[in-house]
C-alpha cells in the first residue's frame, strides 16, 4: 500500500536530507563543537519531514499550511546551522545540503500560497 504523502517531491527531499545528515554527523560527531551543532541539526533536520507529515495526516484545511510553515522555518533553520559547520563539514558538502534545503523552502512556499490561495475561494 503506497502513501499519497511518498509522492510529494519535498517531503522526498526531506527524507533525502534526513539520510544525508547521517553521514554529516559522523564528522560533526568528531569534534567537541561539532557534537552541539550536530545535536541541534539533528532535531531541525528531523523537524522538516516531521512537520510535513503532521500536517499532511490532518488534512487539507487550514493546519496543512500552517505545518508547511513550521518546516519551512526548521529548514531554514538547518541551512543557517549547515552554514555554521563551514570549518567542519567540505564546502562540497555545505553546498550540496544548502541548495537541497532551498529547492525543500521553495517547494514548500510555493505549495503554502497555492493552498491559500485554494482556502480563500471557500
Amino acid at each position: 500500500m503506497t502513501d499519497s504523502l511518498d509522492k510529494v517531491v519535498f517531503y522526498q527531499k526531506s527524507l533525502q536530507l534526513c539520510n544525508l545528515f547521517w553521514s554529516d554527523s559522523e564528522i560533526l560527531l568528531n569534534d567537541f563543537r561539532g557534537k552541539e551543532l550536530a545535536r541541534q541539526l539533528t532535531r531541525s533536520v528531523d523537524s522538516i519531514s516531521s512537520n510535513i507529515e503532521e500536517g499532511y495526516g490532518r488534512g487539507f484545511g487550514k493546519e496543512y499550511p500552517q505545518f508547511l510553515r513550521y518546516s519551512r522555518g526548521s529548514a531554514r533553520e538547518s541551512k543557517g546551522r549547515y552554514k555554521h559547520c563551514a570549518q567542519l563539514l567540505s564546502p562540497q558538502i555545505i553546498e550540496e545540503r544548502i541548495k537541497l534545503l532551498d529547492e525543500i523552502i521553495a517547494m514548500e512556499t510555493k505549495t503554502i500560497e497555492t493552498l491559500e490561495n485554494k482556502n480563500k475561494k471557500k
